[in-house]
């Protein structure tokens, strides 16, 4: 009976903490730079020692607490960018998160899309999609595809501070409206 307890809490185990998501598969492709932050690493950043007499600052700190994981991939490749899209596609099928809007220019294709949270004021995941990226580039390599997964537990009313904080695009500052 022992060996079966066992048995069962190792085999339910990667399905509790160590889940992975859908996109991950992109973070070992030689064309694909990634940016992978989770709680610890949020949580290691809200103890840094700073005024927190500051409204945005405090935000900051409140938002870094209430996040899960932030995962960032680009890509200069079309073909990987395109199973990124794929790969999106797929995911937004099961994973109950609506659109919230789009931005299309000249320079680029923006999708955002929310996962509900607790009440209206919470999303459990916001996610970005660019794609058709014109004139962007890091480190001399142009960029293609971005893909922006954001989970846990974030406040629409502090998300202005973050994307003002992080140089994300100002587009989402709309989420909070």
């Amino acid at each position: 009976m022992k060996k079966l307890l066992i048995i069962a809490v190792l085999t339910t185990l990667p399905f509790t903490g160590f889940s992975q998501s859908i996109f991950d598969k992109f973070e070992d492709l030689d064309n694909v730079s990634s940016v992978i932050v989770n709680k610890s690493m949020f949580n290691l950043l809200t103890k840094i020692d700073v005024d927190v007499d500051d409204k945005d600052t405090q935000d900051f700190i409140d938002i870094g607490k209430s996040i899960s994981s932030l995962k960032v991939f680009i890509t200069e490749d079309k073909a990987i960018g395109a199973d990124m899209l794929t790969t999106m596609k797929s995911y937004l099928k099961t994973a109950s998160l609506e659109e919230l809007m789009r931005v299309k220019d000249k320079d680029a294709n923006i999708k955002f899309y929310i996962k509900s949270g607790k009440d209206e004021d919470h999303v459990s995941e916001l996610l970005m999609f660019v794609s058709d990226v014109k004139g962007a580039k890091i480190d001399n390599r142009k960029i293609e595809t971005v893909l922006v997964s954001i989970t846990g537990d974030i406040d629409l009313n502090k998300i202005g501070s973050l994307t003002s904080k992080m140089g994300l695009p100002e587009q989402l500052n709309e989420v909070k409206k």
